[in-house]
């Protein structure tokens, strides 16, 4: 017998079994929610008396294949029902004897107590309704028939149950489609890592080649200590732009290449890690011929919290000061132009500088 497809849809249905014993009053009645109608079985409702094959040459005949195989229906029945055991021959010869013996349905029952019912393939079986029970239900009918008690069945119409979507194909198309990709995803994430890792230790490698460049052109810098009457002592002379503090008398200042004054304590940690003017963005490494091939790094916006961490505490003091005196007053804004350079195409334009001046 042909299993069914668990990609085919199915009917399930609901059965009413009613046993009338003899010297018994009331019916004993159960019901079986567990059947299934046949793929070629007509989606009916059907009721009649159930009746087992007569025995053949003295053995009893539950499977319903053999040629021979006969039932006896009692001249007042008029519509009966064929309780047959799965196995030995298909489905649709079952069926089809007992239609020849004029039976409205089959009821086959499994010839596996663990097996559910299937959806049975019968084609060319008319108009007979075929359903599908497990065995321990069939086995259940078949003792009373044994015992010749009247079993009545009504078989109604369940349940539509869709097809399920995947088989046992499917499923390993899936499985080995999930194995595949997770290959190639642990691959590229071995790539990427392997790539960030070499990026990482280039980029450290460069950082540390610009640190040390750096340092070696900050130590080529000018410096030198403000004196009185320098012309940075100068109230309207340009404010250091790191700190915004003037130049007082014995300010150590350190000169840029490209003439820009800054305080040393102020511009010597942008240098370190930036090696570019932070007014004009001048590259010291290329103005002092170092390492002229080697790319600063990023021009980030100004950090003031970096560059001025170490003089903190020095605002906050002026500040205070600035608070504490109300003669003082700020100037406007002015810009003043850029101090040409030693060497061409090594500064970057820019329109002009924010300076703020502070008198009392």
């Amino acid at each position: 017998a042909r299993a069914d497809n668990a990609s085919q849809e199915y009917y399930t249905a609901l059965i009413n079994v009613t046993v009338q014993e003899p010297g018994r009053g009331a019916p004993l009645t159960f019901r079986i929610d567990r059947g299934r109608y046949g793929l070629d079985s007509p989606k009916a409702e059907v009721r009649g008396q159930v009746l087992a094959p007569l025995p053949l040459h003295g053995v009893a005949d539950h499977l319903g294949c053999d040629p021979q195989t006969r039932f006896f229906v009692p001249p007042n029945i008029k519509q009966w029902i064929a309780l047959l055991q799965r196995g030995n021959c298909t489905f649709k010869e079952k069926i089809s004897r007992a239609a020849f013996h004029n039976a409205v349905a089959v009821v086959i029952y499994n010839n596996k107590s663990k097996e559910e019912p299937v959806t049975m393939t019968h084609p060319g079986t008319g108009d007979i309704i075929a359903v599908m029970i497990t065995e321990l239900r069939g086995k259940d009918i078949l003792s009373y028939l044994e015992k010749n008690i009247s079993v009545q069945m009504t078989i109604a119409v369940g349940t539509r149950m869709p097809p399920k979507n995947f088989s046992r194909g499917s499923l390993v198309f899936v499985s080995i489609s999930f194995i595949v990709l997770m290959i190639i995803s642990s691959a590229w994430l071995i790539f990427y890592f392997i790539q960030k890792i070499r990026y990482t230790n280039a980029r450290d490698r460069n950082q540390r080649r610009l640190g040390d460049a750096a340092k070696k052109a900050i130590s080529k810098l000018t410096t030198r200590t403000v004196k009185k009457g320098d012309k940075e002592t100068d109230p309207d002379f340009d404010h250091c732009a790191v700190c915004i503090e003037s130049y007082k008398q014995n300010d150590v200042v350190r000169i840029l290449p490209c003439k820009h004054v800054f305080h040393k304590s102020c511009v010597d940690p942008w240098l370190s890690e930036h090696c570019t003017c932070p007014m004009c963005k001048l590259n010291i490494l290329k103005a002092l011929g170092i390492v002229p091939n080697l790319p600063c790094t990023d021009n980030v916006a100004f950090d003031m919290e970096r560059l001025t961490r170490t003089q903190a505490v020095n605002r906050r003091s002026a500040l205070g000061d600035l608070a504490g005196d109300n003669s003082l007053g700020l100037e406007p804004l002015r810009t003043s132009g850029i101090s040409p350079l030693p060497q061409d195409g090594e500064l970057t334009p820019r329109t002009g500088e924010i300076n703020i001046a502070v008198t009392r």
